[in-house]
């Protein structure tokens, strides 16, 4: 049925004040600028799906692929109906310009992540920028992308905004297999977008 819906509207648990905003929203009084705090699966099979999920040895390179022998569902793909941080508005963003301060981070040396979003809609609205950060190789198996930060940011129509993350090498830890917090040098992704799927992408080194 979601197919078939004009939009789709999530109230979780309201309150008791809850329908007085719901028609808020309906209404066009309030512009909505909530976002999913999980990802929503296309059905009960996909179950669990989420966005931070580890890297598979058999991973599917393309949607249209049908090589066999990948990690993927007979009659579903492997993308969530919804992605983990998705929303919509009565207005829309476009992001554009993601660029590094250097392509390289030390323990003492963060990195600036900026992007640009601008509001493309006719009215004002909220939305939340947010940064991801992939591993792509690690001492244990790593997600596939991981929330590191967010930016919250109101935009007249027209408006445009440059977004500024410092993203430190304290980030990028994780627990090794001896129960250790530390960081591994090499590679890394760095992904800025409304959601956790509809993103920028770049790339950047730790150093050690």
């Amino acid at each position: 049925m979601y197919d078939q819906a004009g939009a789709v509207l999530e109230a979780w648990f309201p309150g008791s004040e809850g329908g007085a905003a719901l028609a808020d929203l309906l209404y066009g009084k309030v512009n909505p600028s909530g976002r999913l705090t999980m990802s929503f699966p296309y059905s009960v099979g996909q179950v669990p799906v989420y966005y931070n999920s580890f890297s598979t040895g058999r991973p599917k390179p393309a949607v249209e692929d049908e090589n066999r022998y990948v990690s993927k569902y007979i009659d579903s793909p492997n993308e969530p109906l919804l992605p983990f941080g998705y929303g919509l508005s009565y207005t829309a963003f476009a992001y554009e310009g993601l660029t590094l301060s250097s392509d390289t981070i030390k323990e003492d040396q963060p990195i600036e992540v900026k992007v640009t979003v601008t509001n493309t809609g006719s009215i004002t609205g909220t939305e939340t920028v947010q940064l991801y950060v992939r591993d792509i190789s690690g001492e244990v198996v790593r997600p596939v992308k991981e929330l590191k930060d967010f930016r919250q940011l109101e935009l007249a129509p027209g408006e445009s905004s440059e977004v500024i993350f410092c993203l430190k090498e304290k980030q990028l830890r994780y627990h090794h297999s001896d129960l250790s917090l530390s960081s591994d040098r090499g590679q890394f992704h760095v992904y800025a977008g409304g959601n956790s799927r509809d993103v920028q992408t770049a790339g950047f080194r730790l150093l050690k």
